[in-house]
C-alpha cells in the first residue's frame, strides 16, 4: 500500500493547476481524487452537451495531471461508479493509508454541506480552503452588504475595480471618465450585419465517447447533442477566448442586448462555461479584454461592458448567494405557483421569441443573457410561473448553470422572487422591448403593435395583468411611478380588455397545466 501525506479532492469546476487545493501539491507525497458520482448528473435533468463538456474537461484535466507525475484515482462513472463524493472518499480511504484530505470549498450549498460531513470521518483530517479564483473573498461582500437593505451590484463592482486597477486611470478614476457604459450597449443589430460564429472545437475521442453514450446514459437529461463544439482542454478554451477578443469583442458592447434570428450567439463570448469549470481564470479573462482597449482593438463600451459581466457581475452574483444563507431558494416574493408549460421541454410554442429563445437552449444548451432575462424570464415573471420550477429548468438546462450564478440571476434577477433584495425593480416589459431588440416579431403570429385580440402579442397584455395584481406589492416603486400613472390614466373599459385578455392566455395555459418533467402536448 503506498503511503501519501495528502489527499487532494478536486470536483467538476475546479478544473485548474492553480486552485488553491493544488497549489502546493507534490506528485511525491500527494493523492489526488475526482469522482464523477451519478447523483451529480441527474439530481436536475441536465442538458446533455452540459454532462459531456464537464465529464470531457475532468478526465482531460486528470490526464494532465497524470502527465505532471501525479497518481489520479478517478472514478468514472462507467468502470467505477460511485453514488456521492463521501463515498469515493471513502473508497479510496480504505485502499490508503491517509492522513489528511484537502479540498477547495464547493461552489454551492448543496455540496457545501456533504463536504463539512467529511469532518465527522473517524481518522481524517479535513482541510477546506477558500476558492481563490474570484476577484473577492466572500467575506469581502459581506462587509459591503452589512447594514443594507437592498444589495446593488454598481457600488461592489466599482470597490473592486479599485481593488484590482482593472479599466483605471494612475489618478484613481474610471477609464474614460465613467464607470458603466450600459447605456451605450442598448443597440439593435442592423439587418446587414450578421455576425462572425464564435470557435468551436471539432470533438476528440474521449468527448465522442462520451457524446455516443449522452442518449442511452443520461435518458432523463434535456437537449441534443448533435451542435457540440464546446472546449474541453484548457489550451482550446485560451484559442476560444483569443477568437473572441479578436473577432467578437470590438462589436459585443453595441449588440450585447440584441436577439436575432440569424444568431444565436451574436457577439458573445460563450467563454463562462469554461470559466465557471476552471478552464479559465477569471483575472486572465479581464486583463486579455482590458489589453485589447489599450491595444486599440476595442472600443472602452465594448469592454467595461464585457469586464462588467465578470469583474461586476460574476463576483457580485456569487457573494450574494453565500450571503443570502441556504434558504434563498425558498423566497416566492409574488407566490407564483403556476407549473412550467410544456414548451419549457420542447420548444413548440407558437410565439417565436420564446420559440427562438428556447429552442437554441434546447439545441446548444445557452441563451446568451437577454434572451434569458427579457425572453424567456419575462414570460415566466409575467406569467407567474413558479420560482422553483423556473430556477430548477434554468439550472438543468445552461451549460455555464450552477447553483451560485443560476440562482441568484434567476430568482432574484428575473423573478423579483427576493422582493428587490438584488433588483430595483422587476424585469418586466411588453412585447414592444422585444420588437425592439430583436428581429424576433418579424416572423411571429402575434402583433407586438396590438394589445387586443387573437392576434396581438400576449407580453402586452400580461404586462398589465402583471402591474395590477402585483400593485401592493409594487405600487410604491420609484422606477414603476410612470408606469402606474399611465395604467391609472387609460379608460376603465381599457382595462377590463386587457385584464380579460390576459386572463385568456393564462386560462389556455392552466388548461395544459404540466409538472416540471411533464411533455404534454402544447396548446399555444
Amino acid at each position: 500500500m503506498t503511503t501519501y501525506q495528502t489527499i487532494r479532492f478536486v470536483l467538476g469546476d475546479q478544473l485548474t493547476r492553480d486552485v488553491s487545493s493544488l497549489a502546493d501539491a507534490n506528485p511525491d507525497t500527494d493523492l489526488i481524487v475526482m469522482a464523477e458520482p451519478q447523483a451529480e448528473a441527474t439530481y436536475v435533468p441536465h442538458h446533455r452537451q452540459k454532462i459531456v463538456l464537464i465529464l470531457s474537461a475532468m478526465r482531460h484535466f486528470a490526464k494532465a495531471l497524470r502527465e505532471e507525475g501525479f497518481v489520479v484515482d478517478y472514478y468514472d462513472y462507467k468502470t467505477r461508479p460511485t453514488k456521492s463524493f463521501t463515498d469515493a472518499l471513502r473508497t479510496t480511504i480504505d485502499q490508503h493509508d491517509v492522513s489528511k484530505v484537502i479540498i477547495t470549498e464547493p461552489g454551492e450549498w448543496r455540496v457545501r454541506q456533504e463536504i463539512e460531513n467529511w469532518s465527522s470521518l473517524p481518522d481524517v483530517e479535513l482541510e477546506i480552503r477558500s476558492d481563490d479564483r474570484f476577484f473577492a473573498p466572500l467575506s469581502e461582500f459581506e462587509e459591503f452588504a452589512k447594514g443594507r437593505k437592498e444589495l446593488r451590484m454598481e457600488y461592489f463592482y466599482r470597490g473592486l475595480r479599485r481593488n484590482t486597477g482593472i479599466l483605471m486611470e494612475p489618478d484613481g478614476k474610471p477609464a474614460g471618465g465613467q464607470w458603466n457604459f450600459d447605456h451605450d450597449n442598448r443597440k439593435a443589430l442592423p439587418d446587414d450585419l450578421t455576425p462572425l460564429p464564435p470557435k468551436s472545437f471539432a470533438p476528440d475521442p474521449v468527448t465522442r465517447d462520451l457524446l455516443d453514450l449522452a442518449y442511452d446514459d443520461f435518458p432523463d437529461g434535456l437537449g441534443s447533442v448533435e451542435s457540440f463544439g464546446w472546449a474541453v482542454t484548457r489550451q482550446d478554451a485560451l484559442m476560444a477566448l483569443d477568437h473572441f477578443i479578436d473577432h467578437r469583442l470590438a462589436c459585443f458592447g453595441d449588440y450585447q442586448d440584441a436577439m436575432t434570428v440569424k444568431s444565436a450567439t451574436v457577439y458573445h463570448s460563450l467563454i463562462s462555461p469554461y470559466i465557471n469549470i476552471g478552464l479559465l481564470l477569471p483575472d486572465e479573462v479581464c486583463r486579455a479584454a482590458e489589453r485589447a482597449y489599450h491595444d486599440g482593438k476595442a472600443p472602452l463600451n465594448a469592454v467595461e461592458g464585457f469586464i462588467r459581466q465578470i469583474l461586476g457581475w460574476r463576483e457580485y452574483v456569487r457573494g450574494l448567494y453565500w450571503f443570502m444563507g441556504p434558504d434563498y431558494v425558498t423566497r416566492n416574493h409574488f407566490e407564483a405557483k403556476r407549473p412550467l408549460p410544456a414548451f419549457f421541454w420542447d420548444g413548440d410554442v407558437s410565439l417565436n421569441c420564446l420559440k427562438q429563445a428556447i429552442g437554441e437552449t434546447l439545441e446548444n444548451a445557452y441563451a446568451h443573457h437577454i434572451q434569458r432575462l427579457m425572453v424567456i424570464g419575462n414570460f415566466s415573471l409575467l406569467t407567474g410561473l413558479s420560482v422553483q420550477e423556473v430556477c430548477e429548468w434554468y439550472l438543468a438546462v445552461y451549460i455555464d448553470a450552477f447553483e451560485w450564478v443560476e440562482l441568484p440571476n434567476t430568482l432574484g434577477m428575473a423573478l423579483y422572487a427576493d422582493g428587490g433584495t438584488m433588483a430595483s425593480k422587476p424585469y418586466a416589459a411588453s412585447g414592444k422591448y422585444i420588437d425592439r431588440m430583436s428581429d424576433y416579431c418579424q416572423g411571429c403570429p402575434f402583433n407586438p403593435r396590438k394589445n387586443i385580440g387573437s392576434d396581438a402579442c400576449p407580453f402586452n397584455a400580461l404586462y398589465w395583468h402583471f402591474l395590477d395584481r402585483n400593485v401592493d406589492k409594487l405600487g410604491n416603486n420609484a422606477r414603476l411611478r410612470m408606469a402606474y400613472r399611465n395604467w391609472a390614466r387609460m379608460k376603465d373599459a381599457d382595462k377590463e380588455s386587457l385584464i380579460a385578455q390576459a386572463n385568456a392566455f393564462l386560462n389556455k395555459l392552466d388548461s395544459n397545466e404540466t409538472g416540471l418533467r411533464s411533455r404534454q402536448r402544447q396548446l399555444l
